[in-house]
């Protein structure tokens, strides 16, 4: 896939000076054709010894280690090189575009500086399938694809590298707490104060509070189950909750659809947890729970088993329309966790949902 030319990245001072003593070939990333990333620091450095506006941006692709194990290397390298080729399009007349190592890309906008501006750019790049939360239609598959955005500017958020780079690294990580597939733009008045450790912490440790909270306020069962429900939705995002009991009974947590015998959910639970963002994946271990995900348009799927030592009590599921979302390690935590309070239940209690 083609990337930055020597007549592209001349039209910057630091990138002529350097392409005088440096092969074009060294300069970009062979994987994407984007700056590699000691040249885009460099350029980043640059920029601030010569006082010249700009907003710098670190995107991480959410949950890339998954398209990697999912569907193998190549697509991951197909994935990060259609990626970088959208966002070259996308900041061509802008700024530039480096890749930083792994999934992560720094952008550098030359253009915008004020918080409106910031966010509309902002919100064209995630909407209407511009560069996140699209497929990326490769040889043998289309991955949905969205990333997670931290952004600060360059001298009104920070006067140099260090400081610009740490509420940078901020308001990556408030995106993650809140879900991931988003972007955060740094404001002093609400990032000033955050800690990147509690940052990285608080999202998890909170929702699994609020989970045991909410389960301990009720007695009966049922509304134990909606009443996490209710943190499950806002904290995972999520809008389906079932519950698939020891009879193989599918149960709507909150009635929204008919209860339904599926007979062969075990057929796709090699281990305690499984999650696809295809529900084709299940096409042929799986008839029955195949054709209720199809009938009712989903296509995300992550279930848990509920179980204690060797007892299995039923699975606990969220299930999601198509291009909803790739499942996140911490979301199939919180949701252990709260499978692992329903056995409980059903175990001391001989009934379940």
């Amino acid at each position: 896939m083609a990337g930055y030319s020597e007549e592209q990245l001349s039209q910057f001072t630091y990138f002529k000076n350097l392409l005088e003593v440096k092969e074009l070939s060294g300069v970009i990333d062979s994987l994407t054709g984007v700056v590699s990333r000691p040249y885009i620091i460099g350029f980043i450095h640059s920029l601030i010894e010569s006082k010249i506006r700009f907003t710098v941006a670190m995107l991480d692709l959410d949950n890339f280690k998954f398209i990697n194990d999912t569907y193998g290397h190549k697509v991951g390298d197909g994935v990060l090189s259609n990626v970088s080729a959208d966002l070259m399009r996308y900041y061509d007349g802008v700024g530039l575009i480096g890749r930083f190592g792994g999934d992560e890309f720094i952008l550098v906008n030359l253009r915008d500086i004020e918080y409106a501006d910031k966010k509309i750019f902002y919100q064209q790049l995630y909407a209407n399938y511009n560069v996140m939360r699209k497929n990326i239609k490769l040889e043998t598959c289309a991955p949905f694809i969205t990333g997670t955005l931290g952004s600060a500017t360059f001298p009104i958020d920070a006067d140099n590298y260090d400081d610009l780079f740490a509420m940078m690294d901020k308001t990556l990580y408030r995106g993650k707490t809140k879900g991931r597939n988003c972007y955060i733009i740094y404001l002093e008045s609400k990032h000033k104060n955050l800690q990147l450790k509690e940052l990285v912490k608080h999202g998890i440790y909170e929702n699994l509070h609020n989970v045991v909270e909410k389960y301990e306020l009720h007695k009966e069962f049922q509304e134990k189950v909606r009443s996490v429900y209710s943190v499950l939705e806002e904290s995972l995002r999520i809008t389906n909750l079932y519950i698939i009991d020891s009879e193989n009974m599918l149960k709507d947590v909150m009635n929204r659809h008919e209860p339904t015998i599926i007979t062969d959910i075990e057929a796709v639970m090699e281990e305690d947890m499984f999650h696809t963002n295809s529900v084709d994946e299940v096409r042929t271990l799986s008839p029955s729970f195949y054709s209720f995900l199809r009938e009712n348009d989903m296509e995300a799927v992550l279930i848990v088993r509920m179980r204690i030592e060797q007892e299995v009590y039923g699975y606990l599921m969220c299930a999601e329309p198509r291009n909803m979302r790739i499942w996140q390690e911490d979301e199939a935590a919180i949701l252990f966790f709260a499978a692992r309070l329903f056995a409980q239940y059903i175990r001391d209690n001989g009934k379940g949902f």
